[in-house]
């Protein structure tokens, strides 16, 4: 016998029998963790060499590591400047908080993340700085000069230093050493171990893996003709203390709400769960029993919603079995009450 899925039956099957309909959603979701979106900016490992080589070039192989030598590299091969911040292994924010600390020079989170930005979508380009970002950018390298040229602090036993690693835990002697002979394997593995794989660049495009199925929603909205309103973020629209992702048919007169969410973790999944149990409830407040003054639909990926059986009983209560995933998406329309406002 085929299996069904909650949104496929009454309301009264899927609350007999939540397991089931709870091992159904199960069974169509999948990880996303995987395959990550490249996004504009992205900086291929040729690219990345590339501005290493000429830092190391410049600096005689980081013996002569002064800013001077390190702003004229990076005024002609600007990805050197990702080169240097990832030796540091900030992130940009960061590298501007202790560059203001330490030269006195106000530099904003906004300044640093521009220049960043700038520098992933053309990695190569000369910089074209006015005299305010150059000055910046000269407090942001001589800072990472004068951290980098320094052995590592000694700090209590319960903490550690962000700069104590490998290349950089006893200066430039530490950052010579392993230009010129290589990183010890064990080593490399254990600050993977410490940062993640591929961390700083899922944070990155975290907008973008959301994007995805929200992007897929709105494909099956707009292929069915419905009006809707895709919220943006923090946006307040009355009646919801926190605005739904979309709202049908608009803000104004809310009919059906879709929550969508792509999570690998199993705790940023249980926040959303009891964002769509709020939700519900604030659908049946003052309405008579069993009639809602709106209909609230759940759109989830990733492995992070197949955790907590417990968790999934409570989203599927909340919506009433209106639950789809990635996988099943197509049946959005016909099985909820947006086939009312079908026009195509």
């Amino acid at each position: 016998m085929t299996m069904k899925f909650p949104f496929e039956v009454a309301f009264k099957d899927v609350q007999t029998d939540l397991d089931q309909y709870v091992t159904a959603v199960f069974s169509c979701l999948e990880s996303e963790f995987l395959i990550m979106p490249k996004g504009d900016g992205f900086v291929e490992y040729p690219v990345f060499a590339q501005g290493y080589e000429a830092l190391k070039q410049a600096t005689g192989g980081f013996r002569n590591l002064t800013p001077d030598v390190v702003m004229d590299c990076v005024k002609s091969v600007p990805v050197s400047v990702i080169v240097i911040r990832t030796i540091m292994g900030f992130t940009p924010p960061e590298w501007a908080y202790v560059a203001t600390q330490h030269t006195k020079i106000v530099i904003t989170q906004g300044f640093v993340r521009t220049l960043d930005r700038e520098i992933r979508l053309a990695p190569t380009a000369p910089l074209k700085l006015s005299s305010m970002s150059a000055e910046r950018l000269n407090a942001l390298v001589v800072t990472a000069c004068e951290f980098l040229k320094k052995n590592v602090p000694k700090v209590a036993p319960t903490k550690i230093h962000r700069l104590d690693k490998a290349d950089t835990k006893t200066g430039l002697d530490g950052i010579k050493s392993l230009a010129d002979i290589g990183a010890p394997y064990a080593m490399l593995l254990y600050e993977r171990f410490l940062g993640r794989p591929f961390a700083g660049h899922r944070d990155s495009v975290s907008d973008l893996i959301g994007d995805s199925l929200e992007s897929s929603i709105e494909d099956v909205l707009s292929k069915a003709g419905i009006t809707y309103i895709k919220t943006k973020r923090a946006e307040k629209v009355p009646g919801f203390d926190q605005s739904p992702d979309f709202i049908i048919p608009s803000q104004f007169n809310p009919q059906i709400i879709i929550e969508a969410k792509i999570t690998e973790d199993d705790g940023t999944a249980r926040d959303k769960v009891t964002r769509i149990q709020h939700l519900g409830q604030l659908s049946m407040a003052g309405q008579p029993k069993g009639k809602p003054k709106y209909e609230v639909i759940a759109c989830i990926a990733g492995r992070g919603f197949g955790v907590r059986r417990e968790d999934m009983k409570k989203m599927l209560l909340a919506t009433r079995g209106k639950v789809f995933t990635l996988q099943n998406l197509d049946k959005l329309v016909a099985c909820t009450g947006l086939k009312r406002f079908k026009s195509q």
